[in-house]
């Protein structure tokens, strides 16, 4: 925000220019990553739509929890690599937690 500026004045002026923002009564912003998940309590959310764009402004408290990737796997991708390689299920679920998850990875893998 500019400095010395009224907050009502910088609205107006960008509604102007055909800025439009909304807040967003949000409880908690989740951002799903491959590897973890960026979660961001007590959220300010702030949407910003310009020229036909949506944008999303984010703040709050924010921290980063790291995905289970054994809980993603199923029974289904296990025997597919399984089947795929010759190997048992045990090497299987392996190549594919180190592969988080990646059915074609994991049986590269194996190969």
């Amino acid at each position: 925000m500019m400095p010395n500026m009224n907050p009502k004045a910088m609205k107006d002026m960008m509604a102007r220019m055909g800025i439009k923002t909304d807040e967003i009564d949000a409880l908690r912003v989740v951002i799903e990553c491959n590897d973890a998940n960026i979660i961001i309590e007590n959220p300010q959310v702030t949407k910003i739509s310009a020229q036909g764009n949506v944008s999303f402004q984010v703040a709050g408290d924010v921290k980063e929890e790291a995905k289970d990737v054994s809980a993603e796997i199923t029974a289904d991708d296990v025997k597919m690599v399984m089947d795929k390689t010759g190997k048992g299920e045990d090497e299987a679920r392996k190549a594919l937690e180190e592969s988080n998850g990646d059915i074609a990875e994991a049986i590269l893998k194996l190969s």
